[in-house]
């Protein structure tokens, strides 16, 4: 193949394997599901619903197949992973003031959900630990005037 020249996809396109997968995954569900309905076997309905569930299973390949075969002209491809140039002026500034704040606004939160022990700024966060005592309790009742065994 000639470099810079992408190569042609006829009939089955660019994922050939998943669309195989898939055929083979609907024979065998297919297969399996008729099997139980027509053979005389004390397990049929084991077979029905593992023959359903091996046909819901293509669907997993039909969806790889379909979507590993979408054309996206590199025009539209560019904008989205962000390969056009940066346009500068009133509008570039104010997206980079927006992200920055964003990212500082983030930065913040994910700060407060750590539990490394460091806080924000200068301060330091204390952690210390509480030691809890307990005590066995029975499940007979004790009258008011009368104390727990320590």
């Amino acid at each position: 193949m000639e470099p810079g020249k992408e190569p042609l996809y006829r009939g089955l396109g660019r994922c050939a394997c998943s669309f195989w997968l898939a055929v083979v995954f609907d024979v065998l569900g297919l297969l399996v599901l008729l099997l139980g309905v027509f053979v005389n076997v004390f397990f049929y309905d084991l077979l029905i619903y593992a023959g359903a569930i091996i046909i819901f299973l293509s669907l997993v390949w039909w969806v790889f197949w379909y979507s590993g075969n979408i054309e996206v002209p590199p025009a539209e491809l560019e904008d989205d992973v962000g390969l056009l140039p940066k346009k500068r002026g009133a509008l570039g500034a104010l997206g980079g003031a927006v992200r920055r704040l964003s990212s500082r606004v983030s930065g913040t939160v994910r700060a407060s959900f750590r539990r490394n022990g460091r806080a924000h700024g200068s301060e330091a966060q204390r952690v210390t630990q509480v030691n809890v005592g307990m005590a066995t309790m029975t499940t007979e009742r004790v009258p008011a005037t009368e104390t727990l065994p320590t």
